[in-house]
């Protein structure tokens, strides 16, 4: 299995190295900001560098589809993943033109309200995750897991 991990850098980024145990035994590319956090952490993973800042900037926005179309044609990962921000957002709209699952996890500092990541990809996420059982309410089909942290 291929996967794709697609995060801003910082929180984020953490939030998916956090789930090594998973994507280790698998073979994986990232999609990321190209800073020093992610340079050190992904030191020996393969990294597509993306256009940032994300939120709220449509010309990254346009800019990052372009290079999410290009990613997934190139790599053809069965999953992707992620926990936000808004590189995210192209990545899950564009992966059921090529047959791509996807999992979203939302931040686990969100309790009882949504991102705007967390919307924008929830009609298009197979497999939502929250980290509290309040956040069930906001979205309804997703499953509780519990903190990741």
């Amino acid at each position: 299995m291929k996967v794709c991990l697609v995060g801003s850098s910082g929180g984020h980024l953490t939030h998916l190295y956090l789930l090594k145990e998973y994507w280790g035994k698998h073979d994986r590319i990232w999609v990321t900001f190209d800073k020093p956090d992610a340079k050190s952490i992904l030191k020996d993973e393969k990294v597509y560098n993306c256009y940032y800042p994300t939120n709220r900037n449509f010309k990254n926005l346009v800019r990052n589809t372009f290079l999410a179309f290009k990613i997934l044609f190139k790599e053809r990962p069965d999953v992707i993943i992620s926990s936000g921000a808004a590189v995210a957002v192209p990545f899950f709209w564009l992966s059921k033109l090529f047959g791509a699952k996807t999992v979203y996890i939302e931040v686990f500092d969100r309790i009882d309200k949504s991102t705007m990541t967390g919307k924008l990809v929830y009609p298009v996420t197979d497999l939502f995750i929250v980290q509290w059982d309040e956040m069930k309410k906001v979205y309804p089909r997703a499953i509780n897991l519990g903190g990741i942290f």
